[in-house]
């Protein structure tokens, strides 16, 4: 399984050369090529990669208004995203019911919800392919059922929107937001993740300086035995 970060900015209005394009992940596995979201930064830019396939984690613009004017390719997705998901023409759809391992293109997903939003509800996606296995996770508050989710995985893939700062919100009796990355190398800590790469990448870390962000993250993980990187636009992974 190969793993090519399209890109790596979050909803902002920063982007830099290193975090240019709204968050997407391109898995490669065999002859198959399937991109994870598809946000309006990629709106009639993506066609030129020819994706077998596009899963989309939710439909917040950022992830999602890409498609407004369609897909040359199936688009996967859960019903509460298919219900959420406005102004796209989509002919191609399929449903991904939660918590139910999923083929897509010989890789398999496993749709587990999280906590993000109330109006666009999101999921993170365990995948596998040819004995490899990560989570993915651009954009949550925390994961229901996170030891299900996160066991075995080699490699969590993760919401940078802020570091150590709290950006989490309260609707009723529902948590919104992001969970800082702190938070998240200490979820791989517990759930015994040696590895973590953060993406959808926030101010602090498109427009900060970088040696001392990295510098900070390394410590942080450091403590939690978890081995870090930040991600960048066309990045790739082989696992």
């Amino acid at each position: 399984m190969t793993l090519t970060f399209l890109g790596t900015r979050g909803e902002i209005e920063a982007r830099t050369r290193r975090h240019r394009m709204h968050t997407s992940l391109l898995v490669s596995y065999r002859a198959a090529h399937v991109m994870i979201d598809c946000g309006l930064d990629w709106l009639g830019k993506f066609e030129w990669l020819r994706p077998s396939a596009i899963v989309l984690t939710h439909a917040h613009p950022d992830h999602a208004s890409g498609l407004r004017h369609g897909s040359p390719c199936p688009v996967h997705a859960p019903q509460k995203t298919w219900q959420t998901l406005q102004n796209c023409t989509i002919q191609d759809r399929h449903l991904i019911k939660e918590r139910t391992p999923t083929k897509i293109c010989g890789i398999t997903f496993e749709a587990f919800p999280v906590e993000h939003s109330i109006l666009a509800p999101a999921v993170g996606y365990r995948i596998s392919a040819g004995g490899a296995l990560i989570f993915y996770a651009p954009d949550l508050v925390f994961i229901h059922e996170r030891a299900a989710a996160l066991k075995g995985v080699q490699i969590y893939i993760g919401d940078g929107a802020t570091l150590t700062r709290s950006f989490i919100r309260r609707r009723g009796e529902t948590l919104i937001g992001h969970a800082p990355v702190r938070t998240q190398l200490t979820w791989c800590h517990k759930e015994g993740v040696p590895r973590a790469i953060i993406t959808h990448c926030g101010s602090e870390i498109v427009t900060g300086d970088q040696r001392k962000i990295s510098a900070n993250l390394r410590a942080i993980a450091a403590e939690r035995s978890v081995d870090l990187r930040i991600a960048y636009d066309g990045m790739k992974v082989t696992l």
